[in-house]
């Protein structure tokens, strides 16, 4: 036995190796589904992403870029001022009304919706979602605050001083952001596609698919409408980019990484969270659990 165990021994440690790593793996996977609903698919609101440039980030990686013309500029943020931020509220969309903004946040049991003043203090107003449902991006109409579920294909119009649903629209997919640009609604859905809505009935008017030099640019997520084009968060990534809703072309690819560095220790601490400020070129960002809200000057 011991001539037995001495010439297995190096197998033996090499398959114990073998064995740890993929439990390791198992155990990511593990926790990728914990934050989610049983059998849920990936989302902009859940999926722990890889390792990044920054201490403790989880973001990272950029936008494609393909070889056709017309290929995006490249930026950067530009830091105006810092504001507080509640690092509690998991970001998922938010927009700024008048001297208000208007933030929904999600993971499951926890999903709400408030409305606080620009200035800073408590929430005027601070509604939640039932258990079940795990909040995504919002968007405020002259008199409908609609939200977004990711996976209940469920959205939500609500009163938007109160708060409250006054009634719920079924789509198809997953829900991640939204934003209104004064005419119709505009939708991600994790994927490439952006879905033009009617702003009162929620049905779906046309599509675009958002492209990067001709490249397919995927996991559009939190959405603002600006100036007539359509500013996106890309999930697992640490840019904005700049769209072109009559066609879906990038036209420009913006680098906040410099953001709130080091970021929290939570892998899901991610940037998410776009609002355009009315009557200024500026924007403010933030992201998920993040203690800081940025207004920034969007560069090149």
């Amino acid at each position: 036995m011991r001539s037995v165990l001495g010439t297995l021994g190096p197998l033996a440690v090499s398959l114990s190796l073998v064995g740890a790593v993929a439990a390791c793996t198992a155990t990511g996977s593990d926790e990728a589904g914990s934050a989610t609903s049983p059998g849920a698919s990936l989302a902009s609101s859940s999926m722990p992403t890889g390792s990044g440039s920054g201490s403790g980030d989880a973001g990272g990686g950029q936008v494609p870029v393909g070889p056709s013309e017309p290929r995006p500029a490249r930026g950067s943020v530009e830091v105006v001022r810092t504001l507080p931020h509640d690092p509690t509220l998991f970001t998922q969309g938010l927009q700024v009304v008048g001297d208000e903004i208007y933030e929904s946040t999600g993971r499951y049991g926890s999903s709400q919706v408030q409305r606080r003043p620009l200035a800073g203090g408590p929430p005027a107003v601070s509604v939640p979602m039932a258990n079940d449902e795990f909040g995504e991006g919002l968007a405020v109409t002259p008199d409908t605050l609609w939200t977004l579920t990711w996976t209940n294909g469920i959205a939500h119009n609500r009163d938007p001083q109160t708060l409250e649903v006054r009634s719920e629209v079924p789509y198809a997919g997953e829900g991640w952001g939204l934003c209104h640009d004064g005419a119709r609604l505009i939708m991600s859905d994790g994927s490439d596609r952006l879905t033009f809505r009617d702003p009162v009935t929620f049905e779906p008017t046309g599509t675009v698919s958002v492209t990067s030099g001709g490249t397919p640019v995927v996991r559009v997520n939190e959405l603002e409408c600006a100036d007539g084009t359509v500013l996106a968060n890309v999930w697992m990534t640490d840019e904005v980019i700049r769209i072109d809703p009559a066609t879906g072309a990038v036209t420009a690819i913006y680098d906040a990484s410099a953001l709130e560095q080091p970021r929290p220790a939570d892998r899901e601490a991610v940037l998410n969270g776009i609002a355009a400020l009315p009557g200024s070129k500026n924007v403010l960002l933030t992201g998920k659990l993040w203690p800081s809200l940025y207004e920034v000057r969007l560069i090149g």
